[in-house]
């Protein structure tokens, strides 16, 4: 495959490192996560020991001091591999870019050279069991005692919920703002914290051996200057501007796997014989695969478009919704075309096409549903 625009010799030589370790170290033992429902939590350790985690964060904070371009090779060949387990985008792309850009000095030199190192584990809660969505009327509440946060309520859907000992919350400090009553607290948790709780690793459709969990607060105490921004009220505004990369994470693995999936196909297809012939020379296989792999094409020039843009500092957030929107989307449609290609051989489990096809459903439901993805561009019209 070409090299993107966006890329240079050390983006490529971090890329075959990340290819290296998810191939050779974390893949062969997915049986072993989807049994146990998340992955080995050594291995955090092992990424960290690479250079893997955090590799955008600056190197004075113990991050690699690259770019979202960095970020972007290594959850690109995460996709390709076919690990579904290791939460690293969270950890990496999503979790430590709000603790640098809103967390204090000292909050930043204690926590980030852990996360980068893989010390500690990183997730965030937003989403709550009657919300969705709607981050602006969470429940979860942060009342001020002294020289602390007493934090009560609980979020669902969390990626490294079971494995985090870092966890930025999402609640409310003020009840009565709506919106502006939120604010994001970050918290150091442990399974003896007193006043926080992980409830079930919760079982899906897809992407079985990632660690997604429930989390309970129950008068859960964290120092005020954990508060991200320094004052309260801020939340919803920092993750309006944080969300415009989480979107560009979201499609990036989208569009990975859309390639990974037509590669499996024209493999597979040109493996396979039908009445006496491959697969691949019946007109209709080779009129699927043509159009799967032309819009695999056109999804990944709009992408590099997009990774260009966030990395000049230009990617607004209808054009990060209309990525996630749009090439999530697209992934649906391939992945779906492709399995039919694998006949009952699709349906499989041990089949990797299959895996993409169940892993593939909830892009176009996290990082906001695509139908608040629609939303966002429409009022920028």
């Amino acid at each position: 495959m070409a090299r993107a625009a966006w890329s240079d010799d050390e983006v490529e030589a971090v890329r075959d490192l990340a290819k290296t370790f998810f191939e050779k170290e974390v893949v062969p033992h997915e049986e072993k996560f989807v049994a146990q429902g998340h992955p080995d939590r050594a291995l955090y350790n092992r990424a960290g020991e690479l250079g893997l985690l955090c590799p955008a964060i600056p190197a004075e904070y113990g991050g690699g001091g690259g770019t979202f371009a960095h970020e972007a090779a290594i959850i690109e060949e995460q996709a390709r591999a076919g690990d579904g387990s290791m939460g690293i985008p969270v950890h990496s792309s999503i979790i430590a870019p709000y603790l640098y850009e809103f967390g204090s000095e000292e909050l930043k030199r204690r926590v980030l050279p852990k996360a980068a190192s893989g010390e500690i584990v990183l997730s965030i809660g937003m989403t709550e069991p009657g919300t969705g969505s709607d981050l602006q009327n969470i429940k979860t509440r942060a009342v001020l005692e002294g020289d602390e946060y007493v934090i009560t309520g609980s979020k669902i859907f969390i990626t490294n919920g079971w494995l985090c000992d870092g966890i930025i919350i999402a609640a409310k400090t003020d009840p009565t703002k709506g919106a502006a009553g939120v604010s994001l607290i970050f918290a150091e948790v442990g399974d003896h914290t007193p006043g926080f709780e992980r409830g079930r690793i919760l079982n899906k459709i897809g992407g079985k051996a990632q660690d997604t969990a429930e989390l309970f607060f129950d008068g859960l105490r964290v120092p005020a200057s954990n508060l991200l921004g320094g004052a309260e009220g801020q939340g919803f505004y920092q993750m309006m501007q944080m969300l415009a990369q989480e979107r560009l994470v979201t499609a990036i693995i989208a569009v990975a796997m859309m390639e990974k999936a037509v590669q499996l196909t024209v493999d597979y297809t040109k493996g396979r014989e039908a009445f006496g012939k491959p697969l691949f020379a019946m007109q209709n296989t080779k009129f699927e695969l043509a159009e799967c792999a032309t819009i695999t094409k056109v999804s990944r020039t709009f992408l590099d478009d997009c990774i260009d843009k966030h990395l000049r500092g230009e990617l607004d957030i209808p054009s990060a919704a209309m990525s996630k929107y749009w090439l999530t989307d697209q992934l649906g449609i391939v992945v779906d075309r492709c399995l039919q290609l694998f006949g009952g051989y699709g349906y499989m489990t041990e089949y990797p096409i299959s895996q993409l096809y169940t892993g593939a459903r909830v892009l176009r439901i996290l990082a906001g549903s695509n139908e608040v993805m629609k939303d966002l561009i429409a009022r920028s019209l």
